[in-house]
């Protein structure tokens, strides 16, 4: 792990058109201000308009500009309607970074949650980051560049359950890698934050209550329940996303960021592990015990050759 380096003079930020789905609140909030201090021209957006009001307020004082655009990206119209506004307003777009999300409903898992709830968590995170990316990237590359900024989270891995948002996160994450490899000779950079901060996804008494029973289930470490209760402000990982953003990241593509607080960090490249090879011209399939001593987790499938 590498201390903090220095900072660098110039922000790479000034000017920069920008859309920040789901900036009304929380991480998304936080992005759009950080950025709109360092001089950027930012489109907010939120299902709603009066929920938009207080960061426009906010960013009026700053150096760079605001407008808004209420309406949900899980909509294909609006996200249409949203990217068409940065064009409209500042007659591009530099940067689009998906915030957008809504929390997996109380206590659900795979044995109880209903079909709507779950195509409701698939169309927030999933498909409102599809919409975007499907209006904006195209703009991009008629451009010659563009940069976008993807959220998913440490659900994907599965450590905090949930049915809908964990598959969300997860689909994020290969839709980014996807689309990181197919624009990269547009010089479009794609990469994904995996944020921790204090936000209204992350803080009440359920999800206080959610974290110590998955840490009483083992699914949750001591370290990782720690974090989980005592989030670091949005502030810190903003800057994340603000460098990203930025001109001093431009050609850091196809890659899975985390941050909270005082901790960053990047998920490895994806990578295939060989167990075993044979030679498939002159041998038979495997036996199912063949798999089983292969592929036994420690020891907890008992090998049988008898298939």
């Amino acid at each position: 792990m590498s201390e903090r380096p220095g900072t660098a003079n110039a922000n790479g930020l000034t000017g920069k058109r920008v859309v920040i789905t789901g900036s009304s609140m929380g991480i998304g909030r936080a992005v759009a201000e950080r950025l709109l201090r360092e001089g950027a021209r930012v489109v907010i957006n939120a299902r709603h308009e009066g929920a938009l009001q207080d960061v426009v307020a906010a960013g009026a004082s700053a150096a760079g500009e605001v407008t808004a655009y209420a309406g949900s990206v899980a909509d294909y119209r609006h996200a249409q309607k949203l990217v068409a506004t940065c064009i409209d307003t500042y007659g591009g777009i530099d940067v689009l970074i998906n915030c957008a999300g809504i929390a997996e409903p109380e206590g659900t898992t795979i044995l109880d949650i209903e079909p709507d709830d779950w195509r409701n968590l698939i169309d927030s995170h999933l498909h409102g980051t599809f919409n975007t990316c499907r209006q904006a990237a195209p703009l991009m590359a008629r451009q010659g560049g563009g940069t976008i900024i993807n959220t998913s989270s440490h659900a994907f891995l599965g450590m905090y359950g949930g049915t809908g948002y964990a598959a969300g996160k997860g689909a994020v994450n290969s839709l980014s890698y996807a689309m990181a490899a197919d624009l990269k000779e547009h010089a479009i950079d794609v990469n994904v934050v995996c944020p921790g901060a204090k936000t209204r996804l992350s803080t009440g008494e359920a999800f206080e209550n959610k974290i110590l029973e998955l840490h009483r289930k083992g699914i949750l470490s001591d370290e990782r329940k720690h974090s989980a209760l005592n989030p670091a402000s949005p502030g810190y990982v903003a800057s994340l996303y603000a460098f990203l953003a930025s001109e001093l990241a431009r050609g850091l593509t196809g890659k899975v960021f985390w941050g909270s607080g005082g901790y960053i960090g990047r998920f490895g490249p994806n990578e295939q592990e060989v167990l075993a090879t044979m030679d498939q011209g002159a041998s038979e399939p495997w036996s199912v015990g063949e798999l089983a001593g292969l592929l036994a987790d420690n020891g907890h499938v008992q090998s049988n050759d008898s298939d």
